[in-house]
């Protein structure tokens, strides 16, 4: 398997808070990999280690075959990111915030453009970042990942505060990415219906801890089998009558049913382990 980007037992820890806990991910290149996971769970953390934002407790991970940090610089060089929310110069325009980027970044002038027509900001670029809404604001942060059309991709919530439809917009500009200029994209969202409609591959964290990562059909496929398990553990449950039957298509089964249900397991087995 041809992958992008692969971390081993990736830890950080602040102090004795532990926020992402011996994670190893698998994302495959050319593909979009949503990252899930409740307020906390360690996704913004594990981002901010893969950009070098802040330094891994213990584990390793490498982009494009490059081994970070001694590859740091290069690594950052195929790199387009958009964590949290994003800051700009308020009494400069769009477009003068993004040439900034460009000019650190070495890139020609035609690369502004080109990002502010990608995100849909092509009519606002000589507008001042002040005046722009909290939606125009996200997609100026997306434009500044998108400078140069990089073949990496890590966008945090790149959605958040956006308007329906301009959420239909983004979702599909990132869904036509891969196959546009052949670029690998992880992306974290708390909407959950969006990532199912995108990704290829998902990986669920809780509490820092990798508890899921595979296909939406695989997970899926685990969800249904799981259900099945507890019906047949019941009691009540008349085996004789339904015997290998299945009880949900798996096709019916959605991700934010499946997510909930996960998060919810873990949490109780974290309890139960507590108390023991």
């Amino acid at each position: 398997m041809d992958y992008m980007i692969t971390t081993k037992q990736l830890t950080k820890k602040y102090k004795t808070f532990t926020a992402v806990n011996n994670v190893s991910l698998h994302i495959r290149r050319g593909s979009i990999y949503g990252f899930l996971g409740p307020n906390g769970a360690g996704k913004s953390s594990t981002m901010k280690m893969l950009l070098g934002l802040t330094a891994p407790t213990k584990g390793s991970f490498t982009i494009d075959g490059k081994q970070f940090p001694k590859d740091r610089l290069s690594i950052l060089r195929e790199v387009g990111s958009f964590i949290e929310a994003p800051s700009f110069y308020a009494n400069l325009t769009g477009e003068e915030n993004l040439d900034i980027i460009r000019r650190i970044l070495g890139l020609p002038k035609s690369a502004v453009s080109d990002a502010l027509e990608l995100v849909g900001l092509s009519a606002f670029g000589k507008r001042l970042a002040k005046k722009y809404s909290l939606g125009m604001k996200q997609r100026l942060g997306l434009a500044g990942a998108l400078l140069g059309r990089p073949p990496i991709l890590i966008l945090d919530e790149p959605t958040n505060g956006l308007d329906p439809s301009g959420i239909h917009e983004i979702r599909n500009l990132i869904q036509s990415l891969p196959s546009y200029y052949d670029c690998t994209i992880l992306i974290s969202s708390h909407m959950l219906s969006e990532i199912e409609l995108m990704a290829d591959d998902i990986g669920i964290l809780n509490y820092g801890n990798l508890l899921f990562e595979g296909s939406l059909d695989e997970l899926r496929q685990k969800a249904v089998q799981t259900v099945a398990q507890k019906t047949m553990q019941n009691t009540a449950y008349n085996a004789a009558q339904t015997v290998g039957a299945v009880p949900y298509e798996v096709d019916t089964v959605n991700l934010e049913d499946i997510f909930l249900s996960m998060i919810e397991q873990d949490n109780e087995n974290r309890k139960q382990r507590a108390v023991l």
